[in-house]
Order: structure tokens, then sequence, then C-alpha cells
């Protein structure tokens, strides 16, 4: 059940109890009535229906009082203690007279609880018991020692049954207030949860508003580092080939190197097309990683003039596309550095395929540097060994340098082995 339907149900169940506290002792009263006139000639001489008539007339007018004194007077009370005594008194004298009038004495067993003070509890609904152990018995007052030995069983039979009922009311009224203290801190516990809604629906919205920034300065970084990983490095490549045609008499050699740099410019261009795209490398159009790599370390020593041997190890398979071209870019991106600073007469690339792991190593037996003039983010803005390892880490590998001055330069990546999706 929801809060609103238990509130609800509370609400009507209290409606309709005071309902009954209203009109209640009007009906019973009737009841009486009618049954002590059905039986008046059988019980009541002509003086005791005088004084019922005065009685019941008291007994009107006592409810009328409380009718109106009721509405300011809530709860218990001594208003409420004189209003219940004076009602039983009545009760009492009209059983006495007739003990059909105890239909309207049972009232004393209805809201005394909500009259009577918790002192004066047991004491009210002790004397509505001997107002009915009498009617119960046959009458007030009893007849004879028989009739006080009835009408005392019946009495302690009543003051049983009210000692038994009484305990069970206060369970229930006990009861009644737990289900009212969980049910308000329910409400409550609603209100701050929803309130904990709409904080989070709040940071829910900043966050995407955070994350779209966040691929937004990604993709920037992407392109970025695809214009110098590839376009860069080609023009590059045609500038070197421009400055040999432009230094050299030979017309063969001039052909040959106005032929690299058109290859060059063309697969720039290519390049250029994917990158912003954001498809494979080139060079992954036609062939897989271990194939394209090997045409690439052949083609950079085609080009620098100087040895590159390429090696696979391990069971080559079928990368995912984001690793084949991360591998790839990191690759080119280590040769382009050996090309440009190392002055190496052998570069060596190794591809291995381990288990859960690829490996790609790049060695040189270049002039090297000292690794403690190079911190571990430049933070320069360039795309060199900070942007091999910023693209080994979006897709949770690494990159490591060694290098020692004279001794050559190693860059070795390692990444997840993740199968490309057939």
């Amino acid at each position: 059940m929801s809060n609103g339907a238990g509130t609800a149900k509370r609400d009507m169940v209290e409606e309709r109890w005071e309902t009954f506290q209203r009109w209640g002792p009007y009906g019973l009263l009737f009841v009486g009535c009618l049954a002590a006139t059905a039986t008046a000639d059988l019980m009541m001489s002509t003086a005791d229906r005088w004084a019922c008539a005065a009685l019941v007339g008291g007994a009107l007018l006592l409810q009328l009082c409380w009718g109106r004194a009721r509405r300011t007077r809530r709860g218990p009370g001594a208003a409420g203690a004189v209003y219940y005594f004076l009602r039983w008194g009545i009760s009492f004298a009209l059983s006495w007279l007739n003990p059909f009038f105890a239909f309207f004495a049972v009232c004393g067993y209805f809201g005394a609880q909500a009259l009577l003070p918790r002192r004066w509890l047991k004491i009210g609904l002790f004397a509505t018991a001997v107002t009915m152990s009498g009617s119960q018995s046959g009458g007030l007052p009893p007849k004879g020692s028989t009739g006080w030995v009835v009408f005392g069983a019946v009495l302690a039979i009543n003051a049983v049954l009210l000692t038994a009922f009484g305990h069970l009311a206060a369970k229930e009224d006990e009861r009644l207030r737990v289900q009212i203290a969980t049910i308000a801190e329910l409400e409550t516990t609603n209100a701050r949860l929803q309130q904990a809604l709409d904080e989070n629906a709040a940071l829910h919205a900043q966050l995407l508003l955070q994350a779209r920034e966040a691929g937004v300065a990604d993709e920037r970084r992407r392109l970025a580092a695809e214009i110098h990983d590839t376009i860069a490095q080609g023009l590059a490549g045609i500038i070197a080939q421009l400055q040999v045609v432009t230094s050299s008499t030979d017309p063969g050699l001039v052909r040959e190197h106005l032929a690299s740099a058109q290859s060059l410019a063309r697969h720039s261009l290519g390049e250029a097309r994917r990158s912003v795209q954001n498809l494979s490398p080139l060079d992954l159009e036609h062939d897989i990683l271990h194939e394209a790599l090997k045409k690439t370390v052949a083609e950079w020593g085609a080009r620098h003039a100087v040895r590159a041997d390429f090696t696979v190890t391990g069971t080559a398979v079928q990368l995912h596309e984001e690793i084949e071209a991360t591998l790839l870019r990191i690759a080119q991106e280590a040769l382009a550095n050996a090309g440009r600073h190392a002055r190496a007469s052998r570069v060596g690339v190794t591809l291995s395929f381990m288990g859960d792991e690829v490996s790609l190593d790049v060695r040189d037996d270049g002039r090297g540097f000292d690794l403690g003039c190079l911190p571990a983010r430049s933070g320069t803005g360039g795309f060199g060994l900070d942007g091999m390892r910023a693209r080994a880490e979006r897709i949770a590998g690494s990159v490591t340098v060694e290098s020692e001055p004279g001794h050559g330069t190693a860059v070795s990546a390692r990444v997840p082995l993740v199968r490309h999706d057939h």
C-alpha cells in the first residue's frame, strides 16, 4: 500500500469513528427505549416509567450539551470524564429500572479511551461492567443470594474480558502508533529520495555536458595526432626528397626522388581523408597489422637508406581495428623519430603476440639521448613520445622508452590482445 493510500484509509476510519461517537449514543438510547417500552408492563411500575422518562430526557440533554462542548475539547480530559460518569450514572439508573436499558449503558465501553484520562480509564470501564453484569444477570438489584452469586460470576467474567480486550486494544494502539510513525518516516525518506534523485539528475546532466566537452577535446587531439603522424610526416618526407632534387644534376636521381615525392604526396592525401573520417590508416585498408608493418618498415628503410628489419614472434592474428591502427601509428612515430634524430645505421622492429598481450618494439643503434633530461610528460603540446603514450593509454596499453647517449633507443608498446570481430 502506498503512503497516500494508507493515509486515506486511516482518515476514513477516523471519520467513521467520529460519526459513531456523535450519533451512536442516540441510536443505542433509542433501542433501549424500545426494548424497555415493550417490557414495561412486566418489569416497571407507573412511577418507574415516569422516572425512566425523566432519565431519558436527561440523557438526551446531556448528549446535546456534550455534542456542542466536544467541538472545542478534543482528547481525554476533565470535561470528558465528567460527561462519561454522568452518562454512566444515567445508564446505571435506567438499567436498575429496566435491564434492557443496558443497550444504552454499553456506550461506556466505546470511547472510554477518548474521554477518560489514563488513571480513570480502568475505573470507568469497571463501572460500565457493573451495569452490564447487572443487566445480564437478570437486573439490579440481584434477587437473593443466588442472584448475587450469579451477578458476581458475570461481573468476574466481564472483568476478565475487559482485561483481555484492554490488552489487545493497547497492542493495537501501539501497532497503530508504530504504523503512523513508520508512514511518517517513509514520507520523509521518500522526500529525501526525491531530492537525491533531483540532485542526481542535475549531476547527470552536468556529467553529460562534461563528457561531451571531453569528447570534443579528445576528437581534436585525435585529429591533431593523425595530422602529425601522417600528413606532417609525409610533407617532411616530400621536402626531403625535393631538397635532394634541387641539389642534384643527375637526371636519373632527380626522377627517382620526384617519383618518391609524388608517392608520398598521394599517400598523405589518402591519410588526410581517412583521418577526417576516423577510418583505419591507409596501410591497413588491404593488409592486416604485421603485413602493413612489414611494408612500412621496408619503405622507411629504403627512404632513409638505413637497414631496417621486421620480425614477428608468436602466432600472428588479426586484431581489432583500433588496436592495429594504434600500433601502426606508434611504429610510424618511432621510425619518424629515428629518422629525424637517431642517425642510426640499423633499425629493428619486432611485433610479438604473447597470450593476451601484444607488444611492439622499435630499436635503433643511433646516438640515443639522456632519459633524465626527458620528463614523463613533456607538456609541450607535441605529438612525439606524448602522442605515443596517449594512443596506447586510450586502449589500456602503455609505452616505455629506454635510451642512453651513444647506445641507441628502444621504444616498447604493450597493449591488450583483442581479436578482430568477424
